[in-house]
């Protein structure tokens, strides 16, 4: 059978790179063909499609087996849901300040989701117990938000990764307050990469109770999947999804994407291709005098500091974004596609704008 003709054109130029975010990286190969599979023929709609339903099996290989996957469009719809989830109408939800759900979602969960978010300061983005408890009060307190949820990221905003140990001290120090742990997993897979362990090691078995599970940054075309590892934590959740636009028509084009990330390794390869490139990219930068990493190099992003007109004379050669831009902060992405020949050349037009 031929190749169906189109009228399509492409617009852009595919050997432009950059290292603005994982999210301009296209569709893993192995991903396009999972949809091609999916393609054919009529399925039920609204997630009664067969993809769907094995989809839930390889939820619970790799979560446990009391998870349940609710594919959702995007990571911001996917953290909305699932924190209305596990919070009342008058809750609250403890994260770091740093936290996406708190900076870079256009204040979604609390205009969307109708629910308060209590930040507090962090210096590398990661939560502990202790910080916790600066806004772990006031459960009684008619005035107050009730905090209800501690919110972490893994990785974090800052490209900083959480230990078994240090999410496990996390979600028991939450319970014994009453609250639940949602876990922002957009780059969870990228956080498991580095440490060697599986996803459910840092998830059902330390204790999280539902997961924001990310599939665009790691390979997938679109969507993402609110996963529910604790049952009796939630109630609803269809009818929450529903209500929060996230419920997709046609879920089975999700949902074969996470087969095809799941079912495998592939989703272990990206993650683990896409550190390594960001780990190749800071030795790089390391050897330019003038340049200062910021944070850990320990995911897919390197956070540095540089002269603000360097910043600007190289973002006309590569795309990527102003972190701080006060500060001449800036943040380098590395995904799944990045190459080390893209690494190499970005690094020597850093070195030739920084000797200008």
């Amino acid at each position: 059978m031929n190749p169906p003709k189109t009228d399509a054109r492409r617009h852009h130029d595919p050997e432009v790179r950059g290292f603005a975010s994982d999210n301009y990286a296209g569709a893993h190969p192995e991903v396009l063909a999972a949809l091609a599979l999916a393609n054919v023929g009529h399925q039920v709609a609204y997630g009664e499609d067969e993809y769907t339903e094995h989809l839930q099996g390889l939820i619970r290989s790799h979560f446990g087996p009391t998870a349940e996957a609710f594919p959702v469009f995007n990571g911001t719809g996917a953290n909305v849901v699932a924190l209305q989830a596990v919070t009342d109408r008058w809750g609250a939800v403890i994260c770091a300040e740093s936290a996406h759900i708190n900076v870079d979602e256009c204040g979604a969960p609390e205009r969307v989701g109708g629910l308060k978010l209590l930040t507090v300061p962090t210096p590398d983005g990661k939560l502990t117990p202790e910080l916790i408890d600066r806004q772990a009060y006031g459960w009684d307190d008619e005035h107050r938000a009730m905090p209800q949820v501690v919110s972490l990221a893994q990785a974090t905003e800052l490209g900083t990764v959480y230990t078994p140990d240090e999410i496990r001290a996390l979600c028991e120090h939450a319970h014994a307050h009453g609250m639940k742990v949602h876990l922002d997993g957009s780059r969870l897979a990228n956080a498991a990469a580095t440490l060697n362990v599986p996803m459910r090691t840092l998830t059902n078995a330390a204790g999280v109770d539902i997961l924001s599970l990310g599939g665009t940054k790691n390979g997938a075309l679109f969507g993402e999947a609110v996963v529910v590892i604790d049952q009796d934590a939630v109630s609803h959740m269809k009818h929450l999804r529903k209500l929060s636009m996230q419920l997709a028509s046609k879920m089975r084009f999700v949902s074969v994407q996470f087969e095809a990330l799941l079912a495998r390794d592939l989703w272990l390869r990206n993650a683990r291709h896409s550190n390594e490139m960001a780990q190749r990219l800071a030795e790089g930068v390391r050897a330019v005098h003038g340049v200062e990493i910021l944070y850990p190099v320990q995911a897919n992003a390197v956070f540095a500091r540089l002269p603000h007109d360097v910043s600007e004379r190289l973002q006309k050669r590569f795309r990527f974004y102003f972190w701080d831009e006060a500060a001449g902060d800036v943040r380098w992405m590395c995904a799944f596609d990045t190459t080390e020949e893209d690494v190499d050349a970005f690094v020597a037009a850093l070195k030739e704008e920084m000797a200008r």
